[in-house]
């Protein structure tokens, strides 16, 4: 079967993606901060990675997934003590709410999911190794900052040179913010933060004293511990590059003799409504929220598969429908297969990847996610293939070959399909939309015009749709 080729942000180049050891694919994938609930921009990341893994594993080759929890930063702190919780209490609260989104989303686990928290250990040691090396000095207060300038590659991941200036001026700004007067340059960036009184209990021994790591750090000393020095693939958002990931390569690549991540994966941004996602616009949208509105995880997992996950993809209430329609579409055309191959039960992931299944009719659809994980061009091709066959005129072996493909590639791609024969669930309509949409119900009913237009409009702003009947009218999600 052929090797998937992925796009490398290091080089900006599509390359083949194989194994060093030419034995499994070994990935690092930055996971979440969990001080709150996962949003479906962060979720699109981990889908992106999830059908990453899918297309290596099956397309032949195992893997060894790593993707981190950060536990402790300045947002768990500070949101732990708001709340009134130990640290660890309330990360683990958040933990678990993200391991129950990945669920719904039909998220593979990773294969090793550490913790910052529980590798403190690891990262003061990698402190130490830089130190020796003399890329790392501790400051006045007792913080640890890299050196930057002692690292002559660094920004080779985000060309630095490209944006020099601008980086100046926000790294000034956010030094004066962080009252990090003790670093020798403003472009060094911390390795251990010297204990604060606004840290609370929430610090720990070090030989440079009290305090805890720098967020970056984390993720170099967990590849270190489980990948080793040199490793397959990095990957994470494209809000990562800088500074992140950046950093993350020079404190690697000083404290060891290895090459670091050999290939690099970014996710684009998702807007909403054609504009950037923010808590101020209130456009964070949850798998609880959306679920709401009466929209389930696998809608969601569709809308955030539908673009090309290097451009920036654009979620709208519309897509979700749009997305409900293309699976019942599928669920129609599996249930149809299925009855004329003999088919009792859907395969598993497990067990398509076990047995070797192979796309068969749908190799097409295949051979696009091969190519830089082009799920647009693979979806499309899968209702190409479905749209010009008629699939009642189909023997049981042709059928079963058409089956056996279209599962191989919803494997793929995460997708868990609805009953075909069941209509979605009605939306729970929130307190708030159920009181506007009575309101402008009575504003009818007198005949007040404006006023009934005027909540319609804030109805529909919020993401709802009135229905009128000749006796009353329904709530329905957009």
């Amino acid at each position: 079967m052929s090797r998937p080729r992925l796009y490398d942000t290091l080089t900006r180049q599509t390359r083949d993606l194989h194994p060093i050891d030419h034995q499994r694919l070994r990935f690092y994938c930055c996971g979440p901060t969990v001080y709150g609930p996962a949003h479906i921009g962060n979720f699109r990341t981990f889908v992106a990675q999830d059908v990453l893994r899918r297309v290596v594993e099956l397309s032949g080759t195992p893997t060894l997934h790593v993707r981190n929890i950060t536990d402790v930063d300045d947002k768990t702190i500070r949101d732990s003590q708001k709340a009134g919780k130990s640290l660890t209490d309330f990360t683990r609260f958040w933990t678990e709410k993200f391991h129950t989104d990945c669920s719904a989303l039909n998220l593979l686990p990773p294969h090793v999911e550490p913790s910052a928290v529980a590798h403190i250990d690891h990262q003061i040691r990698m402190i130490e190794t830089l130190i020796d090396r003399g890329h790392a000095y501790r400051a006045e207060d007792g913080s640890v900052y890299f050196k930057v300038t002692s690292y002559a590659d660094y920004g080779r991941l985000s060309h630095l040179e490209d944006r020099e200036l601008k980086l100046g001026a926000a790294q000034a700004a956010s030094a004066v913010a962080s009252d990090e007067y003790g670093k020798d340059s403003l472009a060094d960036f911390a390795l251990w933060k010297a204990r604060k009184e606004e840290d609370g209990a929430n610090f720990w021994p070090s030989p440079w004293g009290e305090g805890r790591p720098g967020w970056h750090l984390e993720c170099s000393a967990m590849t270190l511990e489980y990948l080793g020095e040199t490793f397959d693939l990095h990957g994470g958002g494209v809000d990562l590059v800088f500074p992140h990931h950046e950093n993350e390569i020079a404190q690697s690549c000083c404290a060891t003799s290895g090459q670091f991540a050999r290939h690099w994966m970014h996710v684009a941004h998702l807007m909403v409504d054609g504009g950037k996602m923010s808590k101020s616009l209130g456009n964070l949208h949850t798998l609880e929220d959306l679920a709401q509105r009466g929209h389930s995880a696998a809608e969601v997992r569709w809308v955030l598969l539908s673009g090309h996950y290097h451009q920036p993809l654009n979620f709208t209430f519309h897509s979700l429908e749009a997305a409900r329609q293309a699976l019942q579409k599928l669920a129609k055309a599996e249930a149809a297969l299925r009855h004329t191959a003999g088919q009792s039960t859907a395969p598993g992931y497990d067990q398509i990847l076990a047995q070797n299944w192979q796309p068969g009719p749908l190799s097409s659809a295949w051979e696009r996610l091969l190519e830089d994980l082009n799920v647009p061009g693979a979806t499309g091709a899968v209702f190409g293939i479905l749209n010009q066959t008629k699939l009642g005129s189909l023997d049981p072996e042709q059928a079963l070959a058409l089956w056996q493909g279209l599962h191989f590639i919803l494997a793929a791609l995460g997708i868990q399909l609805p009953d075909a024969t069941s209509e979605p669930e009605a939306a729970d309509v929130p307190e708030e939309i159920a009181t506007l949409a009575e309101q402008r119900w009575q504003a009818k009913l007198a005949k007040d015009w404006p006023a009934a237009d005027a909540l319609r409009q804030q109805i529909d702003a919020d993401g709802w749709v009135i229905k009128d009947r000749k006796d009353g009218y329904d709530v329905l999600p957009k």
